[in-house]
């Protein structure tokens, strides 16, 4: 079928919106129409080359919609129903079948091998030429996406669709982290580092939990103002020539946890230093691929973790369904964080997210 997507010809390249052939869906396969899609800064560094996705294709990876049609064998699934698009995996091996799909022995190709985990782009140019496609096992930035069955999400009809769509990653990875990984004791304190998208995300499920100091890290003030609306108790200006030391006192001693959603290597450190024996320092942030980090050997040796997070852990079905229900109850306002955009303005939705002028865009389809 043809459908409208936003290509990318090549590196640094501009998104352009460009008529392509889709793939109807294949046994296992759901064909979606979208109605709205995050934009997230992982769709960038793909499109400047520091995630390594073959270009030309279409990017994104946080769409919401409506089935359109399923594929043979598909059950549970009607057209008209509302989804979210969650992660790809294989579904087979030893780390799905455990009950962690986010960390699929076969991840790297289903998010940035260019096509199906199994093989073949879906996309494809009118005079047939191969454009690459599921991008995150999705390619979101389009009017239509074909996936898997298993990665689809319902979502509760009484819920904004269009909303929807930053559970697939954003909203959901700094949740998570919280929720699957961390998991606050009682009277836990935790500091966030970086309160963009996934580190507000993180501050809102944190605040659903028994922890009872959740600090926020950033540049900017407003912010910081903002993640003290949302459930921080206390801020922590960046341009502080001593930040590990400022959270310190504010906790008394080291933090018990410390998230780092930047990807920027000197915040990792900052993040490291800021818990001690026993603590947990969380990696969320994406930094370019090869970046490598430092830390200091023997307080690292007295019980120190450092543990990495992709997209929050778990499944996608327990926690964007989680996350909704507490949005439904009103305990998870992530609908504060967005602004949405015509599909058309993607370039102009991308950079004011880089400038820090949005949160979290949300690309409306025609």
């Amino acid at each position: 079928m043809q459908i409208t997507a936003a290509l990318v010809e090549e590196q640094d390249g501009p998104f352009v919106l460009t008529e392509l052939e889709l793939d109807g869906p294949g046994p296992g396969e759901v064909l979606v129409r979208l109605a709205a899609t995050g934009i997230c800064h992982t769709d960038g560094l793909a499109r400047h080359g520091d995630l390594p996705f073959p270009l030309p294709g279409v990017l994104g990876h946080e769409g919401a919609g409506t089935v359109a049609e399923v594929g043979a064998g598909v059950t549970g699934y009607a057209e008209g129903d509302p989804v979210v698009i969650g992660w790809p995996s294989c579904g087979a091996c030893r780390n799905c079948l455990a009950g962690e799909p986010r960390y699929c022995l076969r991840l790297a190709e289903g998010l940035c091998g260019g096509g199906r985990i199994d093989g073949g782009t879906a996309l494809h140019r009118p005079d047939g030429s191969p454009v690459s496609s599921h991008f995150f096992g999705q390619s979101s930035f389009a009017t239509h996406s074909l996936t898997t069955a298993a990665a689809l999400v319902p979502v509760p009809r009484d819920l904004p669709l269009e909303l929807m769509g930053p559970l697939a990653c954003g909203v959901s990875t700094g949740a998570g982290a919280i929720f699957n990984t961390v998991r606050p004791r009682a009277g836990a304190q935790l500091v966030v580092f970086g309160v963009g998208t996934v580190g507000l995300a993180a501050i809102m499920a944190a605040r659903n939990s028994a922890a009872t100091r959740i600090i926020a890290v950033d540049r900017h003030p407003s912010r910081l103002a903002f993640a003290r609306e949302l459930g921080a108790t206390d801020t922590v200006d960046a341009t502080v020539d001593d930040v590990v030391g400022a959270v310190h006192d504010l906790c008394g001693g080291p933090a018990d946890y410390a998230l780092e959603c930047t990807g920027v290597i000197d915040v990792v450190r900052q993040a490291a230093d800021s818990v001690g024996m026993l603590g947990t320092c969380v990696l969320i942030g994406g930094a370019p691929a090869g970046a490598e980090f430092a830390v200091d050997h023997l307080s690292t040796l007295w019980g120190k973790r450092i543990v990495g997070v992709l997209g929050g852990g778990g499944r996608s079905g327990e926690l964007i369904t989680a996350i909704m229900a507490l949005y439904a109850q009103g305990r998870f306002p992530f609908d504060r964080l967005v602004e949405y955009f015509d599909f058309a303005d993607v370039q102009t939705a991308l950079d004011r997210s880089y400038a820090g002028e949005v949160i979290k865009p949300v690309l409306r389809m025609p």
